[in-house]
């Protein structure tokens, strides 16, 4: 006849009440009820089949059979305490900074690192900044961003295209959409206006800035106007249809997202995986190294057509 699995918890009830042998003194320890000391210790007795303890008068003492597996349970119990802290210290902390704009495309493959490698912690900070300089900021690893970056890993090229809520209807006339700009000036989108319509230039008329690019594209799923965001950002929500390209044409800027990783000899395997996980992820799955799964195109994108809210300037 199978013996039912030992209650784990009560272990330790009794290592504690076997020291003080006193409920209310173990009670306390392990804030817990006498009641529930008691009832724990009454389980463990039922388990081995024999009691662990003796009431008298004073107090309590251990049985001849508590006696002998005191020492033993605690043996058993400190070697189990300490290798479980030897695989908590194996777990590797990597602290990730990296700008607000890249957030939608990096947190998905955060929780995806973190499911495939437990023994990975990554705790991540946010910042409006670009940059990282690890010689005065505590972190393991940094996303950074911009066109003067050379050292690191290429994570991605920007390249901008226009897109709307998947709502909107692409045919209607939007000659009075909001354009929405991820900066307190017009630059993505003059660029991307510039690559669209070289020969007749477009005016804005109606605009909104924001301080982020990922505020911008939320605003455009919202449905309050057309955004300028980097078509990496907002694949997935592309590809699940919270936004639509309404052109095809994207015009790459000449900046890019890379990952740069700290020199760290204590850390050196755990950010190593990190490393490779964010950087090839393709690999994983049998693809060729670079390869990324486009979205798909929406029914209503339009081949380098004006979307009849965009009309040329002709005063």
């Amino acid at each position: 006849m199978s013996r039912s699995a030992l209650p784990f918890n009560t272990v330790e009830t009794f290592l504690v009440t076997a020291r003080h042998l006193n409920l209310t003194h173990a009670a306390r320890e392990l804030c817990l009820t006498q009641g529930a000391v008691s009832r724990q210790i009454a389980a463990l007795e039922g388990w081995f089949g024999f009691p662990l303890f003796e009431r008298h008068a004073r107090g309590l003492r251990l049985s001849p059979q508590g006696s002998a597996l005191y020492p033993e349970l605690q043996s058993a119990f400190g070697r189990l305490v300490t290798v479980a802290e030897q695989a908590r210290q194996q777990q590797t902390v990597v602290r990730l900074k990296a700008p607000t704009c890249a957030i939608r495309w990096l947190v998905p493959k955060l929780v995806a690192i973190e499911q495939r490698h437990p023994e990975l912690q990554i705790a991540l900070t946010t910042t409006t900044e670009h940059s990282v300089n690890f010689k005065t900021e505590p972190y393991d690893a940094a996303i950074v961003f911009g066109t003067h970056h050379s050292a690191g890993d290429l994570l991605f090229e920007e390249a901008l295209t226009p897109v709307i809520s998947g709502s909107t209807p692409c045919d209607a006339r939007l000659d009075g959409a909001t354009f929405l700009h991820p900066t307190r000036d017009k630059t993505d989108w003059s660029l991307w206006l510039t690559h669209f319509s070289p020969d007749a230039p477009l005016t804005m008329r109606k605009n909104q800035h924001f301080d982020t690019m990922d505020l911008a594209i939320t605003a455009a799923m919202q449905g309050l106007g057309i955004a300028i965001a980097d078509a990496t950002l907002v694949a997935e929500d592309l590809r699940v249809g919270r936004l639509v390209r309404p052109f095809t044409l994207s015009v790459k800027t000449g900046a890019s997202y890379r990952l740069l990783v700290r020199a760290s000899q204590s850390k050196a395997d755990g950010l190593a995986r990190f490393r490779e996980e964010l950087v090839n992820p393709a690999s994983r799955d049998g693809a060729s190294p670079g390869e990324q799964r486009q979205p798909r195109a929406h029914k209503a994108v339009l081949q380098l057509k004006p979307h009849p809210f965009m009309q040329p300037d002709t005063q």
